[in-house]
């Protein structure tokens, strides 16, 4: 499968704008999401499934309230590549399929 190549500048800046509630923090891109805790218990479990299957994982933090996603790509020198706005893309699907609370 190979170390994944890091993205450029613009190739960031485009995947982030396809990734709507993403930000950008350096090397990361991170969301979080309103959600009740047991729905986000349920929310990492499946997370950690996709993830595993995809060779690829989030920094996970789960509060009373919220889960809090980070993503950078390890192999490639914590740099951000095309995997991290794929398994993004893939948290918002887990997540809203476990009752994420609206976010206004």
């Amino acid at each position: 499968m190979g170390v994944p190549a890091p993205l450029t500048e613009d190739e960031i800046a485009v995947a982030l704008a396809g990734v709507p509630g993403w930000e950008r923090e350096g090397d990361t891109i991170s969301r979080t999401y309103p959600i009740r805790y047991h729905a986000g218990v349920a929310a990492i479990v499946t997370i950690a499934d996709r993830s595993r299957r995809v060779q690829h994982h989030a920094d996970l933090d789960l509060r009373m309230d919220h889960l809090r996603a980070s993503i950078t790509t390890h192999d490639a020198g914590y740099r951000l590549t095309a995997a991290d706005f794929d398994l993004a893309r893939r948290i918002d699907a887990i997540v809203a399929a476990h009752q994420a609370l609206p976010l206004d």
